[in-house]
């Protein structure tokens, strides 16, 4: 699970839609379109925080927020839980039967009550089985994300992996690929290696993700790494 950390600080909150399977309001996502869809998500709110048009307000708090820490919380919500954060500053994205919305980074300490009492454990969905591939059409433009499969995560934790490695590659693209990718709304592709193939996606990266160590795994593990 991903937890906020005890000394407070800044975090961006990431709120996913998971209803109880066979409800009104659907099925919950696969583990592959629930990681696509929570680093699009930041992809496109790391865009609008940081582009040259961006409004200068979530530009200082986007500032704010990488100058502490890129920790990211993953809460799960659904009902009127989940209709009631869309109203709040963010990027909500849908993808392949995943709804997540990835808010405006905040101090801890001034999180709203709406997102607060979402919880934090309880995002587990089920692995679809597949070799990686999207589950639509292929995209040019995606970010190539493979995180590491001899690392044991929550699909909360890993989702936060997934997004920072989406963040981390909107800084590191070349400016021409970033607005590529922003263009075509900040695509990415989960892609699943063995443990043998480890060390081949990690020759390939571009952008290499080592966490924190806040929670679940020991500091400085690399937890994901992404290309394009």
């Amino acid at each position: 699970m991903t937890e906020p950390a005890a000394d407070g600080g800044w975090a961006m909150q990431i709120v996913v839609h998971l209803p109880r399977p066979g409800s009104p309001e659907g099925d919950p996502p696969t583990r592959r379109a629930l990681l696509e869809a929570v680093a699009t998500a930041v992809g496109r709110l790391v865009g609008a925080a940081c582009a040259d048009d961006a409004d200068p307000e979530w530009t200082a708090a986007f500032r704010a927020y990488e100058d502490d820490r890129i920790r990211k919380v993953v809460r799960r919500a659904r009902g009127i839980a989940w209709r009631r954060v869309q109203d709040l500053p963010g990027v909500g994205v849908v993808h392949d039967g995943a709804s997540v919305r990835a808010l405006l980074p905040g101090p801890l300490s001034e999180l709203s009550g709406d997102v607060r009492k979402l919880q934090v454990g309880g995002t587990e969905v089920t692995d679809d089985g597949d070799d990686g591939a999207p589950g639509g059409p292929a995209v040019a433009a995606a970010l190539a994300v493979v995180v590491n499969p001899g690392v044991t995560m929550t699909a909360g934790k890993t989702a936060a992996q997934a997004g920072h490695a989406a963040q981390l590659s909107w800084h590191a693209m070349p400016a021409g690929r970033r607005h590529d990718w922003t263009a075509a709304g900040c695509p990415v592709r989960l892609v699943s290696v063995s443990e043998d193939g480890w060390p081949a996606a990690l020759g390939r990266a571009a952008v290499v993700v080592r966490d924190g160590g806040l929670t679940e795994v020991t500091p400085g593990t690399t937890t994901a790494v992404a290309w394009w």
